[in-house]
């Protein structure tokens, strides 16, 4: 099958490789120049300008965008008055649903279909495959299962659930079809709000085993400082790397976060090289959105959220206020800080 890739990055790149590798024809555009070259050398057909890859597409046309959230409004512009009846684009990349509902809309005024698709799998999707959540109109759906089943996984990367039998079918496939236009960003948006809940419990559970030895240091003993309860019962020093391999076999808590945890600690114990300033790519904050909308509990979720922002030092004001009024009622200095003003 033939298909348009426009943006060559981190996976629209790798994407457009596991097509090739299938047999599919890609005919690709990105504004950096040597990304377009690198693909081109590997079998891609490239195009400098928008109007060039369209040319090169036999109808009905596909094209799909794998771009930041900002920058898809304008390419759909400019994409719009290229394509026409027939042709689909797929926005494969992290976008609001309600977006996807809008733009559906305005393109379907030419006959152009929009088909949102949320894309998880990273830079190992090349190798291991892409989970695919798709919405939009079935027919169109169906026309592009061939591309779909292309870039996810194999039937085996997981094992069969019980119960299941026959041919592939459904999510079994690697990629699903959730329902109408901006079901498939809708559900990736929630994948994406559950993966920072699961990695803010991870990073939490090895900040707490990091400082299980803190009963071993001298705490202070002045009006600054909560004792604690049991000293000398907080003295462990434990190997976060080993324990991290440990839960990879046979927990309840192992996973490929876990994994990759695990090689990451085995290699550098102290993460010595990262500063911990996590960002927020949008979805977890759309996610947020959704839940008040529909008055869904989410405070996991949100806590996770909200710890990112801290972890930029979001919270630095706030933690000065705090200080301002404890030292305003109280005195209370800030300990390391006023004391060594004195």
């Amino acid at each position: 099958m033939q298909i348009a890739m426009i943006g060559l990055g981190r996976m629209g790149a790798n994407m457009a490789r596991r097509l090739l590798g299938d047999g599919h024809a890609c005919v690709v555009h990105d504004v950096d120049a040597q990304a377009r070259r690198a693909l081109e050398s590997e079998g891609a057909t490239g195009a400098a300008t928008l109007e060039e890859l369209v040319s090169l597409l036999a109808r009905p046309r596909v094209v799909w965008l794998m771009l930041p959230a900002a920058a898809v409004d304008q390419a759909l512009a400019s994409l719009a008055v290229l394509l026409g009846p027939g042709d689909a684009i797929v926005d494969g990349g992290n976008t609001h649903y309600r977006d996807d509902i809008r733009r559906a809309a305005a393109l379907a005024v030419r006959g152009i279909h929009l088909v949102d698709v949320g894309t998880s799998g990273g830079i190992w999707g090349l190798g291991h495959g892409y989970c695919l959540m798709v919405g939009g109109e079935a027919s169109v759906v169906r026309r592009l299962e061939p591309v779909f089943a292309s870039l996810a996984p194999p039937f085996d990367a997981a094992p069969r659930a019980p119960g299941r039998g026959g041919e592939p079918a459904g999510a079994e496939r690697g990629f699903l079809h959730c329902g109408p236009t901006g079901a498939g960003h809708f559900v990736k948006m929630v994948h994406n709000g559950i993966e920072y809940g699961l990695m803010a419990a991870y990073a939490e559970g090895f900040n707490l085993l990091r400082r299980a030895g803190s009963g071993a240091g001298d705490r202070g003993a002045d009006a600054e400082t909560a004792p604690p309860a049991h000293a000398q019962a907080t003295t462990y020093a434990f190997d976060l790397a080993e324990i991290a391999e440990l839960w990879r076999r046979g927990s309840v808590v192992r996973s490929w976060l876990l994994d990759l945890t695990a090689q990451a600690l085995r290699h550098e114990p102290d993460l010595g090289s990262l500063r911990g300033r996590v960002a927020d790519s949008g979805e977890g904050r759309w996610m947020l959105h959704a839940a008040i909308d529909d008055g869904a509990p989410a405070p996991v979720l949100a806590t996770a959220l909200f710890a990112r922002f801290a972890s930029r030092d979001a919270d630095d004001f706030a933690n000065r206020v705090l200080s301002a009024m404890r030292r305003g009622f109280g005195g209370h200095l800030e300990r390391g800080v006023d004391a060594k003003e004195e």
